[in-house]
């Protein structure tokens, strides 16, 4: 009987002991207390998903570095399911364009979490570019030839290109002898190097990313028309986030440029490629210039150049 009652103690005990564990301040320290945040990036340029996950590991290793929070990265099949996994709470935090940024805000899923800034400014810009060895010397050379484009949604491998196309008086229905919609800028690079294409419409960040990587054929290409200044790619957050936990992350960016143990390596941008650090706020008026390209690019001129695309697929 008494040893009976020993192991009740010892049992109670343990119970007990574990409870204090449970509730001690450095079992919940935040890292096991929190979640992690799910991050999901559009396909942009990568190339490959382990390339995308690659460019943006480094800034939100240091993030977490600085926060002890926790993120897990994964890349999104298009650009508008990065729009339906944080309207329906399926991603915390995104990277995406600005024309995919206006579109989540205005379904009230998003608000700006944070923007890269290089040089002082938080822009960069799209282009038109053919082979080297191209007759093609202007937007007007491209009437009657083959173009690639990105996503649909993409702001700088479609919305700013096709704007461009339509500010030249060239409608890319009629005039082009064929549209490619690749889906990534990536993509579209590679189908203008192996001679599918005439012409490709991508960033000159995604152009960069290739010429860096040696690409085979990415030296080999020129510029025919470069876009006006396109607001940076931001990182959104969801809008069910706690404020308190949004209003962390944000400072964590904007901050990470002077916060100790961070190097310069580590704050990325799109690309990968190196930025200054991060704003959490930008002027009023900053996503104007992608507001005014998406009124432009309508969306019945969006699903004429989708059936265009998709008519040159079915021959």
């Amino acid at each position: 009987m008494r040893r009976w009652m020993i192991a009740g103690l010892l049992a109670a005990l343990c119970v007990a002991g574990t409870a204090w564990l449970a509730l001690s301040p450095r079992s919940a320290s935040p890292r096991s207390a929190q979640p992690p945040l799910r991050v999901l990036l559009i396909p942009a340029d990568g190339g490959t998903e382990s390339g995308t996950l690659a460019d943006y590991r480094p800034i939100f290793d240091a993030v977490a570095r600085s926060t002890a929070l926790r993120f897990d990265l994964k890349v999104a099949q298009s650009y508008g399911g990065v729009i339906e996994a944080m309207c329906n709470n399926a991603a915390d935090i995104a990277f995406v364009g600005s024309v995919t940024y206006l579109q989540a805000q205005k379904r009230d899923c998003a608000e700006l979490l944070a923007v890269a800034v290089k040089s002082g400014r938080s822009v960069y810009y799209s282009g038109l570019f053919v082979r080297a060895d191209s007759p093609v010397r202007s937007i007007a050379d491209l009437r009657g030839r083959r173009v690639a484009f990105g996503d649909v949604n993409s702001t700088s491998a479609f919305i700013f290109p096709v704007a461009m196309f339509l500010d030249a008086g060239i409608d890319p229905v009629r005039d082009l002898s064929a549209v490619r919609m690749t889906g990534t800028h990536a993509n579209s690079l590679a189908a203008l190097i192996n001679g599918e294409v005439d012409a490709a419409a991508l960033s000159f960040d995604s152009y960069d990313k290739a010429v860096r990587a040696n690409v085979p054929g990415a030296r080999d290409l020129r510029v025919i028309a470069r876009s006006e200044p396109i607001p940076y790619p931001p990182l959104i957050a969801n809008m069910r986030l706690a404020p308190a936990l949004r209003a962390r992350l944000r400072d964590a960016f904007e901050t990470i440029d002077r916060t100790p143990g961070i190097t310069p390596e580590m704050i990325r941008g799109y690309g990968g490629a190196r930025v200054d650090g991060y704003v959490g706020h930008v002027p009023a008026g900053h996503f104007e210039p992608a507001t005014r390209k998406m009124a432009q690019v309508t969306p019945a001129l969006k699903d004429e150049m989708l059936r265009k695309s998709a008519e040159r697929q079915a021959r």
